[in-house]
């Protein structure tokens, strides 16, 4: 059955709501997890949303908002560069620790930085929450605070989780700069 088979590859969980995300949880002992927030700019430099990442024992919970993008279905992934020079190839390829195919429907797949499509509606304006287990903040081969830092890309087009190496997913249009 290829449901079955798809679930253990799809870890990572879309969430998307009007309201906006709630602030980390504690961890045990009452300390806040680790986090950050990144400003979402688009090819002209325009903010058009930000997105907080915070540590889990598990992965990372990846929250944030855009406001002003183009209605419809697009990728986001981590890329492997902390850079965003439009029009955002300095980010690089796909993080991809593991040297994976891309795609969770991709049998060698997916790639770390492989994320589900956003849904953009027709006001521009989404909150959503990701989970991109497997991923860290600073430890292990899947941290994204490593020494040139990571990006979170925005897509202008879906990815159809499958086409190598990046899955359809067309021009990137928005940059979030993950660095120290």
């Amino acid at each position: 059955m290829v449901i079955r088979s798809i679930v253990p590859a799809v870890a990572a969980l879309l969430l998307a709501s009007s309201a906006p995300a709630p602030a980390a949880p504690a961890a045990d002992g009452g300390q806040a997890a680790p986090s950050l927030t990144t400003a979402l700019k688009d090819r002209q430099g325009r903010a058009v949303g930000k997105v907080t990442i915070t540590e889990t024992p598990y992965g990372l919970l990846v929250r944030g908002g855009v406001d002003g993008l183009p209605p419809g279905n697009h990728a986001i992934h981590f890329h492997e560069t902390g850079k965003c020079e439009a029009p955002f190839t300095s980010a690089g390829g796909h993080l991809n620790p593991a040297h994976k195919a891309h795609g969770v429907l991709s049998p060698a797949g997916p790639h770390a930085g492989d994320l589900p499509n956003l849904v953009v509606p027709a006001s521009g304006k989404l909150d959503f929450e990701i989970f991109a287990p497997g991923l860290s903040l600073a430890s292990g081969p899947g941290a994204v605070l490593d020494a040139d830092g990571t990006s979170v890309v925005i897509h202008a087009k879906a990815d159809d989780y499958a086409s190598q190496p990046a899955g359809d997913s067309g021009d990137r249009i928005a940059c979030a700069v993950i660095a120290r």
